[in-house]
C-alpha cells in the first residue's frame, strides 16, 4: 500500500470515529479499528491534529456529492431526480455537520489547518450549482430561468431543507412537498392569486 493509500484508509477509518467522539478520539482507537498499529498513523501524520485536520477536509470535499448527482439518470422524471440530488445534497451536509459538529462540540474549535483551502469553498458551491443544472438542462424549454438559475435556487432550498427547522412545534415538510411547491408553486391549482 502506497504512503497515500495508507493515509486515505486512516482518514476512512477515523471519519466515523471522528464523528461519534469528536477531538476526544484516541490515535489507538483508530489504529485498533483500521487494523493497523498506533505507529502506522504518525508515519502517515505528523500529529493527531494533522490528522483530524485532514478527516475535516475529507468531510467538506464535495467530490462524493458531485459524482452521485452526476450518476441521477436523466431520463427519469424531474421530480425523481431532484429527489435524488436532494437526499445526495442532505448525506453529504449530515456527514459533515457529524465531523464537524462532533470536533466543535469536544473542545476543538475552527475548521483546522487547509480544511477549506483559499476559493475551494466557492469553486465546491460552483461545481455543485454546475452538477445540478445538468439536472435541469432535458427541460430547459419549460424552465422560467435558465438552468443555472433553477439549480442554484434548487441548491438554496436543499440546504436550507438540511437544516432542521426551529421550535417545538415546527415541522418540515415531506421531501415530496417541498419538491411539488418548488416545480409547481406555492398556490394550489386554480387558487385565485
Amino acid at each position: 500500500m502506497s504512503p497515500e493509500q495508507r493515509r486515505e484508509m486512516i482518514i476512512r477509518t477515523a471519519l466515523p470515529l471522528v464523528a461519534e467522539h469528536g477531538a476526544g478520539v484516541t490515535t489507538a482507537q483508530i489504529a485498533r479499528t483500521a487494523g493497523i498499529g498506533e505507529a502506522t498513523i504518525f508515519r502517515a501524520f505528523a500529529d493527531k491534529d494533522e490528522l483530524l485536520d485532514a478527516c475535516v477536509a475529507e468531510a467538506v470535499r464535495s467530490d462524493h456529492v458531485l459524482a452521485e448527482i452526476a450518476e441521477i439518470p436523466l431520463d427519469q422524471p424531474l421530480a425523481a431526480r431532484l429527489a435524488e440530488a436532494s437526499a445526495a445534497i442532505e448525506a453529504y451536509l449530515a456527514r459533515m455537520g457529524m465531523v464537524i459538529g462532533a470536533l466543535h462540540a469536544t473542545g476543538r474549535v475552527g475548521g483546522g489547518r487547509g480544511a477549506h483551502p483559499p476559493g475551494e469553498r466557492d469553486n465546491s458551491m460552483t461545481r455543485t450549482r454546475e452538477a445540478l443544472a445538468e439536472l435541469f438542462e432535458p427541460e430547459r424549454d419549460r424552465l422560467r430561468l435558465p438552468p443555472d438559475q433553477v439549480a442554484g435556487m434548487f441548491m438554496g432550498m436543499a440546504f436550507t431543507r438540511a437544516r432542521p427547522p426551529a421550535g417545538p412545534d415546527a415541522s418540515a415538510p415531506t421531501l415530496e412537498d417541498t419538491l411539488d411547491v418548488f416545480l409547481h408553486g406555492a398556490l394550489k391549482e386554480g387558487a385565485p392569486e
